[in-house]
């Protein structure tokens, strides 16, 4: 991790970009995605201020839609959470049953949430990548440009007021300040790229004498600013004047170790790795152990030879579709577009979905989340359309008369793989 975090600063007025020519990972950082992924990505803070952003997160979330989430959308944990000076409340301080209909006993009751929020405690809304539009939206385009899983959290603080202690996540962090202003200081972590495993509760005293010791960065975020994060980086933030609103954007990496596990998980079929240890002896013998280390490593290395990347590059996706959501659809709409589908109607390859396409001389395969779909092998060429991810129509589906191209797009569009363009 570098010394100092880099202040990023940019053009302002009638030079800055708009939304949509940054993109959603541009928006977090206003670079160019392969200098921010040589520089940044996974190993120094990076502070962005508003004028070289687009200046606002508010098209992604303000004071009303916060509002609206707690007052309107029957909001349930773990979807919040509230927290003061360190300590998670208990849900029952926040919650209650929704009355005739909806009595179940934790969802967000508006008049405890107001009183919490009036004694100092911070709101922490959970999961707004699946549950607000915007972010829903956002969180998708920033997973499919990142490669990695996303989720987004939103942190709602009174002013002068600390919801949690310092602390340090095992996911990578994007903070985007929505409103108000929160002074953040950030120090050097105990443990660089910590797994999942490796939380810092198993450190409190540590990391609590770390966040004594002389900031890495000590500084104040306003409307429009934005953080970054690497994972293991320690961090307390602390409201100033006035209610503060910021987007927490969680980026969950896999990991080297990850194609460790993965690794380890295809040795499963080999039978010698299967073998029970020795009975009757004293396992915690180094002596006695000796052979069957030997042995272990001699069987795992001969395994991992023969193992191809394509294998383990098949494991990685099938963790990612179970990881990321694809572009949401909507079901009744897919249902129409397939029943008044033409020759000449725009579709394209729905976003961030991971489809995987593998084609023989049996058929064409396409893996989805947690589904196959199997196409006839004349398929193929069309298929290649598709995938490509550029816009096309039935007409332009290769290798299939004009009957058998709208009955391939009507299908793809029952299945949720395409969408209208």
């Amino acid at each position: 991790m570098s010394d100092s975090p880099r202040v990023v600063r940019g053009p302002r007025g009638n030079d800055r970009a708009t939304h949509g020519q940054l993109g959603a990972l541009g928006r977090c950082t206003a670079l160019p995605p392969p200098h921010f992924a040589g520089e940044y990505w996974g190993r120094a803070p990076l502070l962005t201020r508003a004028e070289e952003l687009t200046g606002s997160f508010a098209d992604l979330l303000d004071v009303r839609a916060v509002d609206e989430l707690v007052s309107e959308r029957g909001l349930r944990t773990p979807f919040l959470r509230m927290a003061k000076d360190g300590t998670v409340l208990a849900a029952k301080q926040f919650t209650r049953g929704g009355g005739a209909g909806a009595g179940i006993a934790d969802q967000a009751a508006d008049d405890r949430v107001l009183a919490q929020l009036a004694d100092g405690a911070t709101l922490v809304l959970q999961g707004l990548h699946r549950t607000w539009p915007p972010l829903v939206r956002f969180g998708s385009q920033l997973a499919d440009e990142l490669g990695h899983p996303v989720q987004i959290n939103a942190y709602i603080t009174p002013p002068q007021n600390r919801g949690f202690a310092p602390h340090y996540d095992v996911h990578d962090v994007f903070v985007l300040q929505v409103s108000g202003r929160k002074r953040w200081r950030l120090h050097e972590p105990l443990v660089r790229a910590p797994l999942e495993n490796q939380n810092w509760e198993k450190s409190r005293a540590e990391v609590a004498a770390r966040a004594e010791t002389e900031p890495l960065l000590d500084t104040v975020l306003e409307p429009g600013d934005a953080l970054y994060l690497p994972r293991g980086t320690i961090h307390a933030a602390e409201a100033l004047g006035e209610t503060s609103i910021h987007l927490t954007i969680g980026i969950h990496p896999l990991t080297r170790y990850a194609v460790v596990q993965r690794l380890l998980e295809s040795a499963q079929d080999v039978p010698e790795l299967r073998t029970s240890l020795p009975m009757g002896v004293d396992l915690e013998d180094p002596a006695l152990l000796a052979e069957e280390l030997g042995a272990v490593i001699t069987a795992l290395q001969a395994h991992l030879d023969g193992v191809g990347e394509e294998d383990i590059a098949r494991s990685i996706g099938d963790r990612l579709r179970q990881q990321t959501r694809p572009e949401p659809v909507a079901p009744l709409a897919q249902l129409a577009a397939a029943d008044a589908l033409t020759a000449d109607s725009p579709l394209r390859l729905r976003a961030a979905s991971r489809v995987r396409v593998a084609a023989d001389g049996d058929g064409v395969t396409i893996t989805m989340l947690g589904r196959t779909l199997t196409l006839p092998a004349e398929t193929a060429d069309a298929m290649k359309v598709v995938m490509s991810g550029e816009p096309f129509t039935p007409a332009g589906l290769p290798g299939l008369d004009a009957e058998d191209q709208l009955v391939v797009a009507r299908r793809l569009l029952r299945e949720g793989v395409i969408v209208p363009g």
